[in-house]
């Protein structure tokens, strides 16, 4: 019974409670929740949820007997954790796709949060509003908890195994359920805290939808992880797993994006208390727990700073080596920072605090075959690619023209020229024609889906695996060795947290808390430009710095529609997109700095590479030396006119495609809409939205299929 519960939201529990009474004639008992968890949790994620619905329980085993012993407790967590964190997924470039729909990464057409009307309220949804996660993690903290006892010695423990080993696990639950509301934290903002698995009870489960205001619910997080830390610190487990380490990492960027969100929308609708904030229906009177917003700022600020020097002193000496070059052949130089991202075993990499590990035939992903062809048909924007320094920390623009330079800089006019003297963090990862893709076991049969040279970016072509976006395509994520590239078989780790995101938050939090950049940030900052072969001297680089060049390719250069004018916290954010190319954090770093209000009043047109009116053009050329480049606008289209710009714009073939006009935005896309079933399962007067205990996100409607107001 707990399984069909936990794929819907909260408030839907009530409605189905009564229904799966009558399908089922039983009554819920915690033997059975324990029955299904066990089978999940034992078979590995073999079997749907649906499965237990139906049946009688496949094994009398209680709570009480269930969590009595270190290894069951392990194996509760392990299906949590592809569950929770992020992963790779098959037939995807799974966590290198997820800054798609930002400034950073494009896919073929435009992301429906950067159109006027195509995001609508969803009147029901499978996954965001949910929460199955928060019920499991909750239930297994409230069995656990009772027989560890309060004695953090284990003195009270009557759990099977070793001390340290328990307490690790109830800390690996902690980090989980702070993870998970991270991520509701930043879809929804304010929402239900919920620390106890709930009762049938309609009336309590309705109580328990009561949205907390934001900060509260990132103070909970971040005291989640305190615990979480705490439980943690006395064993030192393999780092694929869950480690203090992270906590402290996490706890860091949790309160780093929570202190900016309130910073830079301070006194609108999305900060408790700000003009307009929904919530006020329900805390008419509010008051930060810090007794104003600007001290709850510096609550957040504060944490950050402590949290994330907490680890980048203990890991700064050891970032990953980077030799500036990308590897050619089994006789060169291997370059450890590349191979971070594509090597099967991470346990030597220092650097990386949390990763999945894989195995052939048994867990695999299909990352590296993606890697070697045209990333599943998303690709680098030109803003990003014209947003790296050069190697001497001068920006681009400090070179002639984008497209032609001035020698140093080589112009865009080709792929290859825009890899010189750039940031190695650029040269390695951006691919172009002729590279070497495959060097180590070329004969490998296994190797079905290796593409053995990197060809031309195929922009015309339309299949989803072997197609280019935008002409910019990565090796991130791309082995060597052909063993790793049979379809749907590869098997490389995944990097799931580096120590180099301490550094980079003690930089943003310490700088804006204290508006210097401090000694141990100036540290940090070199220590990550000698890693990324870019000349150390920043001063130099903030200097040069032209804030309207910038904002031309970066949205990071924009704060409530507004271009920054502190060009030493520009270059603290411009620091981040560069380091975490194709890592997953770009929108949500845009989102809590307010990086899009101008695209409300001056849309933005999304850019490739420089297609027209370059050598590039002949590349695409048929065996008769007739141009496939289709460019009339008409159905049949394949690439962006001319008359539009010189540079390919995947969002603008025809006129019938989403964004063709230019991508823009609404204030109400900073955070999600509630689905509307929610107020309907809500409601105390049938299903009167207007009498539900829960209130939609700012300029949302309540009304289903329709797009915000503003």
């Amino acid at each position: 019974m707990l399984t069909r519960f936990q794929r819907h939201g909260l408030s839907e529990l009530v409605f189905h409670f009564k229904s799966l009474l009558k399908e089922n004639n039983m009554k819920l008992n915690h033997k059975y929740i324990v029955n299904a968890m066990i089978a999940v949790a034992l078979a590995a994620g073999t079997a749907s949820c649906e499965d237990f619905l139906d049946r009688e329980p496949m094994s009398t085993v209680s709570p009480e007997t269930y969590y009595s012993s270190e290894a069951q407790l392990e194996a509760n967590l392990n299906d949590e954790y592809p569950n929770v964190l992020p992963s790779y997924q098959q037939y995807s470039y799974g966590v290198f796709a997820e800054d798609k729909g930002t400034d950073n990464q494009i896919e073929v057409n435009a992301n429906d949060r950067y159109t006027l009307d195509r995001w609508k309220v969803a009147h029901s949804e499978g996954n965001n509003w949910k929460f199955e996660r928060i019920y499991r993690i909750n239930f297994f903290l409230s069995e656990v908890l009772p027989k560890f006892g309060e004695d953090m010695s284990g003195a009270q423990n009557t759990i099977s195994g070793t001390v340290g080993n328990i307490k690790h696990y109830i800390g690996e639950a902690y980090f989980l359920r702070a993870y998970e509301y991270f991520k509701k934290l930043q879809l929804f903002g304010d929402f239900p805290i919920i620390k106890e698995p709930l009762t049938n009870d309609r009336e309590a489960l309705i109580a328990a939808s009561t949205r907390s205001p934001r900060n509260e619910v990132a103070r909970f997080i971040l005291d989640d992880l305190d615990k979480a830390y705490d439980y943690m610190s006395d064993v030192d487990m393999a780092t694929t797993r869950i480690n203090k380490d992270v906590a402290k990492l996490l706890k860091s960027r949790v309160a780093l994006f929570e202190a900016t969100w309130l910073q830079n929308f301070k006194g609108t609708a999305f900060v408790p208390g700000g003009e307009g904030w929904p919530g006020a229906s329900l805390y008419s009177s509010y008051e930060y727990p810090s007794g104003s917003i600007d001290n709850e700022i510096k609550y957040f600020l504060e944490n950050a700073v402590d949290a994330s020097k907490t680890v980048a002193d203990k890991y700064k000496g050891s970032l990953t080596d980077n030799t500036g070059m990308l590897q050619q052949s089994a006789d060169e130089v291997s370059n450890p920072y590349y191979d971070m991202f594509a090597q099967e075993d991470l346990s030597g990499v220092s650097e990386v605090l949390l990763w999945r590990q894989r195995a052939r035939g048994l867990s695999t992903h299909n990352i590296n075959a993606a890697a070697g062809r045209g990333n599943y048909r998303i690709g680098l924007t030109r803003g990003y690619v014209q947003n790296f320094l050069m190697a001497d920390g001068t920006p681009v623009y400090t070179h002639g023209t984008y497209a032609d330079g001035d020698g140093y800089y080589m112009g865009d006019k080709n792929i290859a020229n825009v890899r010189v003297n750039r940031d190695s963090r650029l040269s390695i990862f951006l691919k172009e024609p002729g590279q070497t893709n495959i060097f180590l076991e070329v004969d490998n049969s296994e190797g079905t889906d290796a593409v053995m040279t990197e060809p031309y970016p195929s922009i015309t072509n339309g299949d989803n695996e072997r197609g280019y976006a935008t002409g910019y395509a990565l090796h991130k994520g791309g082995s060597f060795n052909r063993k790793h590239y049979a379809n749907g078989g590869g098997y490389t780790g995944e990097v799931y947290f580096r120590s180099v995101e301490a550094l980079l938050n003690y930089m943003e939090a310490s700088y804006l808390l204290n508006g210097i950049l401090d000694n141990t940030a100036r540290e940090y900052w070199t220590l990550i430009r000698r890693r990324a072969h870019v000349d150390e001297n920043f001063d130099k680089t903030i200097n040069m710095t032209d804030m309207s060049k910038e904002a031309e390719n970066d949205w990071g250069a924009y704060t409530a529609g507004n271009i920054l004018s502190d060009k030493t916290l520009y270059y603290i954010r411009r620091e981040r997109r560069c380091e975490f190319l194709a890592e997953g954090l770009r929108y949500m770093d845009l989102r809590r700095w307010r990086s899009m209000d101008q695209l409300i009043n001056t849309p933005y047109h999304m850019e490739g590479m420089h297609l027209w009116n370059t050598p590039m053009e002949k590349w695409y050329l048929d065996d008769k030396g007739k141009s496939t480049l289709i460019a009339d606008g008409t159905s049949q289209a394949n690439v962006s006119s001319e008359s539009r710009s010189e540079y390919l714009r995947p969002f603008e073939k025809t006129s019938t495609q989403p964004g063709y006009d230019g991508c823009t935005w609404k204030m109400a896309h900073y955070l999600e809409p509630i689905m509307v079933k929610q107020f309907q399962l809500t409601a105390t007067s049938g299903a009167d939205t207007s009498t539900s205990i829960l209130y939609q996100n700012p300029y949302w409607p309540t009304v289903a299929d329709q797009p915000a107001e503003k």
